[in-house]
């Protein structure tokens, strides 16, 4: 069944259109404004056909995109990648080392299942979009912008990783 789901995925941009894509990274851009930490979305439609023989889950595939992507190296040990594999209806948290002491897992879980309680609905881009606002506020309460402190320059990308 799961082969079958994956194998019949569309693609990404049917769920995540452009106009979608901006205004995600419009999010992205503006929570990172009052946080030191790095944010990614990234959203994979299927995995592929070795993946899924070998048994790799959702969480695998989002901890390879979190190096895949560069998330674990950032200045502060602060990246968070909001990851969503589209066949499996799946969402993955990772966050880097900082938040170890910082934020409990249970805080991570709560924000994967709203956002899943939200894509049950159909509305992805708002899904997505609560979550980064969730997450954006953990961020910030682990690592505040610190007053009067220029802003340091954006390590990762805004723009979601489409992989």
């Amino acid at each position: 069944m799961r082969m079958l789901r994956h194998l019949c995925a569309g693609p990404a941009r049917r769920r995540f259109p452009e106009a979608s894509l901006r205004r995600i990274a419009a999010a992205i851009a503006a929570g990172e404004s009052r946080h030191s930490g790095q944010l990614r979305f990234a959203v994979e439609a299927r995995l592929g056909w070795n993946d899924l023989i070998a048994g790799r889950d959702a969480r695998q595939a989002a901890r390879g995109a979190f190096a895949q992507l560069g998330v674990w190296d950032t200045a502060g040990n602060n990246g968070v990648l909001l990851y969503l594999l589209l066949a499996d209806h799946r969402i993955e948290i990772v966050a880097d080392r900082g938040y170890t002491r910082r934020v409990g897992d249970e805080r991570w879980q709560a924000v994967c299942d709203d956002i899943q309680r939200a894509l049950a609905t159909g509305a992805a881009e708002a899904a997505v979009l609560g979550g980064i606002a969730a997450l954006n506020e953990i961020m910030a309460a682990a690592f505040p912008r610190e007053a009067g402190a220029a802003a340091a320059g954006n390590e990762l990308p805004d723009e979601p990783a489409l992989l």
